[in-house]
């Protein structure tokens, strides 16, 4: 949806050229569909680092501008613009933060299949400042080096593995089954034979049921009328902790610490929410296991598992599943938001994912594992939901060793993002690109490289494979159910909050298809 020393932010440094213009020592990356080779480049073929375009000598102006231009919340748009205003590839720094910029999948794949053993994202300054205020632990989001790729190892066992993918499924559905029950109550409720209502925290209290239902083998009951005062604070703090990450991304929160902002305080506040939270979630779990309450011949969760194998420190487990949990919520929650609002705007699309559904489901005898293994056209609608409406506007690495990119030589230790929500936009990439149309998924031609929702490599987004079960398995109950609709002529924009979000709400309807009626 995670050494204890994680280093901070780098400046870029000025890498000097050569007397002949090219960046010394700097090699060319060749990347074709399936290799990586590399090979010096010719004299004349790099160019240096220090021309690169855009704005990037005057980092707190920028800052300044970025922020009269509401830059915080419309960093996508901005993004997009930039690469409209320099090309390609662009050089930008905000306040003590710089990087290089780049849309192109081919770019996307040289930087990350030279990323070697152990690679390097942005570490998010706020999260670790939090962390080291408190004392906590890094989870295997936040770690780097060895002991990142040791802990990273062990969890993709727990997490990613086709072995273990199966047995989610179950957990998973009954959440799915409940929501839709729920939907019928409000719908009877309502007394017009329809559930209409902005489904923003409907969907986060079932992501956070099914993210703790996978994690800790046990059910919060958000899906009911009243939700635990427990569980509310812990869904405001996740709201409030993604809502003041974002200022802190340009602003030193060591700064703000010293200064004793609100925005500090509220960030601490919500971090303490969490993790109080978690530690229940994982002292019961532990409680159980010890007491041998559980059974060992059902799967009971990831924590439980990774306890019973004893393979990381109580500590380092706690931090991994605890980033998980908060990290898989809103960003789950918002991706089945949109990809309602975009199915409730196309009913045919719905109509076509209705009848692969159900032949599926014949075909697998019921049998959910099987359906899921053969619903292409779902699991493209997910894929073009992300191109549209990614849960993060960039996806970076910093570079392991010099690499050109756009014919520009990129020196090691070097901040490069990926703007997926630009390249999702971009017509060269993909035509008529304001358009949903999951079966561009499925058509004949190249996708290398465009479809990175979910990162890519050793760093790809460790709860990825839940997050896809359970948005394949909530969109088969909603469709198997009713029909998704909302008003045609409404036009919904995007806003940065960490990640992006609705910038109104997005009212929709829920009917039940006549023959469930």
């Amino acid at each position: 949806m995670l050494a204890r020393a994680v280093p901070k932010p780098r400046s870029l440094r000025r890498y000097a050229p050569s007397p002949d213009g090219q960046a010394a020592g700097c090699r060319r990356v060749h990347v074709a569909a399936g290799e990586l080779r590399s090979a010096p480049a010719p004299a004349t073929a790099a160019r240096p680092f220090n021309q690169l375009p855009g704005n990037w000598k005057a980092g707190w102006l920028n800052l300044y501008r970025f922020w009269q231009e509401g830059g915080f919340h419309n960093i996508h748009n901005i993004m997009a613009r930039k690469f409209q205003e320099f090309g390609p590839i662009y050089r930008e720094k905000l306040g003590v933060y710089e990087s290089v910029n780049i849309i192109s999948p081919h770019d996307a794949a040289t930087l990350f299949k030279s990323e070697g053993m152990l690679p390097e994202r942005f570490s998010v300054p706020p999260w670790v400042a939090y962390r080291d205020f408190r004392n906590k632990p890094y989870g295997v989001l936040l770690k780097t080096g060895e002991a990142w790729r040791s802990d990273r190892l062990t969890l993709n066992k727990e997490v990613l593995s086709p072995q273990v993918m199966d047995s989610f499924v179950p957990l998973l559905s009954e959440v799915g089954e409940d929501f839709v029950q729920r939907a019928r109550v409000q719908i009877k409720k309502s007394g017009r034979e329809r559930w209409t209502a902005d489904f923003t925290n409907e969907l986060f209290r079932f992501a956070l049921e099914s993210v703790c239902h996978v994690l800790y083998g046990e059910r919060l009951g958000l899906l009911q009328d009243f939700v635990d005062p427990e569980a509310q604070r812990f869904i405001d703090a996740v709201t409030l902790m993604f809502h003041t990450t974002s200022p802190m991304l340009y602003i030193p929160p060591a700064l703000l610490r010293r200064l004793n902002a609100k925005t500090w305080r509220d960030h601490v506040q919500a971090w303490d929410a969490i993790f109080m939270q978690a530690d229940k979630c994982i002292q019961n779990v532990y409680r159980d296991l010890r007491l041998h309450r559980k059974s060992t011949k059902e799967y009971t969760g990831i924590l439980s598992s990774l306890l019973m194998q004893d393979k990381l420190p109580l500590d380092d487990i706690k931090a991994s599943v605890t980033e998980m949990m908060a990290g898989g919520v809103d960003t789950t929650s918002m991706t089945l938001q949109w990809a309602m609002f975009e199915l409730a705007r196309s009913p045919s699309i719905q109509e076509q994912l209705r009848a692969e559904i159900l032949a599926a489901k014949r075909d697998a005898e019921g049998d959910r594992v099987k359906m899921l293994k053969t619903i292409r056209l779902l699991k493209a609608t997910i894929k073009e939901t992300l191109r549209l409406h990614p849960v993060a506007v960039t996806l970076q690495r910093y570079t392991t060793q010099e690499v050109i990119l756009q014919d520009y030589c990129i020196p090691p230790k070097t901040l490069v993002q990926v703007g997926l929500y630009a390249m999702g936009r971009d017509p060269k990439v993909f035509p008529r690109p304001e358009q949903f149309n999951p079966e561009r998924w499925l058509a004949p031609g190249s996708k290398y490289f465009k479809g990175l929702g979910f990162g890519f490599g050793p760093r790809q987004c460790l709860g990825r494979r839940i997050a896809e079960l359970e948005m394949q398995l909530f969109l088969v109950h909603m469709l198997e159910n009713f029909k998704i609709e909302t008003k045609r002529a409404v036009e919904v924009g995007t806003k940065f909050d960490l990640i992006l979000i609705p910038d109104k709400p997005i009212h929709l309807t829920l009917r039940p298809l006549k023959s469930q009626a």
